[in-house]
């Protein structure tokens, strides 16, 4: 039997709201403090077509970091999310916004969460009328909202698993479990020379009759792979998975801007 998209929908809200959630979570400790960064990226197809120009910037002031990733798309999509967090012993949320609009998107949103008020705000437009919803939720320290890259470069890879938690926006905001597991190593090529990278998985688990079901009806978000190259400085070096709810995979990598070319001798030559 195929269920219609709003039946499956409610269903799957009806689901969330009385299963159980299962174990606990993880906080990550600080193993390698983040400072300031200015990096950039590429947002790719699988095919390897460019969709987006991104950038990475971040700063710290004290124990406590701003850091923006932005996507930019040539339809004028936009991929904004901002997460602010404290590094004294533990990573900790503080707050993150983000924001996802343009055609790319299948659920144009803003999410932005208050871990100090708990407050958890989805902005979203339904039948094009803007929707809101605020609700205050009992967030638990370990949240990893905007800050799954910094929390993947200061695990350990010989944990053989790691449960942080999250805020899923359907848009009804819920808290849901990331399940990150080590994948072993694979090579890259950086310039010319070989190197080894560590691959995890981070899975998110809905949990309760919701997570059963949720496959069922196409919700089960796809697994996200994210690749790390270790050391005295771990860096990220690419991921590929969904950005947002029933988005396609798409591959995020680093990227080189192109330096302005001297004159040599030669282009005086006639």
């Amino acid at each position: 039997m195929r269920l219609s998209r709003a039946w499956a929908g409610l269903l799957l809200a009806t689901l969330a709201a009385i299963a159980p959630r299962e174990g606990s979570a993880d906080e990550v400790a600080v193993r390698y403090p983040e400072g300031l960064v200015h990096g950039f990226l590429n947002l790719r197809a699988l095919d390897g077509a460019i969709l987006a120009d991104g950038e990475l910037i971040q700063f710290a002031r004290s124990d406590r970091v701003t850091s923006r990733l932005i996507l930019r798309f040539p339809d004028g999509s936009l991929s904004d999310e901002t997460a602010v967090f404290s590094q004294s012993r533990n990573f900790r949320l503080v707050s993150d916004r983000l924001v996802q609009k343009g055609a790319v998107f299948p659920h144009p949103m803003e999410v932005s969460i208050d871990t100090g008020s708990g407050r958890v705000t989805v902005r979203y437009t339904d039948d094009g009328k803007p929707k809101e919803v605020s609700e205050r939720m009992a967030l638990p320290p370990d949240l990893a909202n905007g800050i799954v890259l910094t929390l993947l470069k200061n695990l350990d890879p010989r944990t053989p698993l790691t449960t942080v938690s999250m805020v899923a926006a359907t848009p009804k905001p819920r808290l849901v479990r990331l399940a990150i597991t080590p994948a072993g190593e694979d090579s890259v090529v950086v310039g010319t020379a070989p190197r080894k990278a560590t691959h995890f998985v981070a899975h998110i688990e809905i949990g309760g009759l919701a997570g059963v079901v949720a496959p069922l009806l196409g919700k089960q978000p796809a697994d996200t792979h994210v690749w790390i190259l270790e050391g005295e400085a771990p860096a990220f070096i690419g991921s590929e998975g969904p950005l947002a709810l029933e988005a396609p995979s798409w591959r995020l990598e680093l990227a080189s801007p192109a330096m302005p070319r001297l004159p040599t001798p030669a282009d005086g030559r006639r």
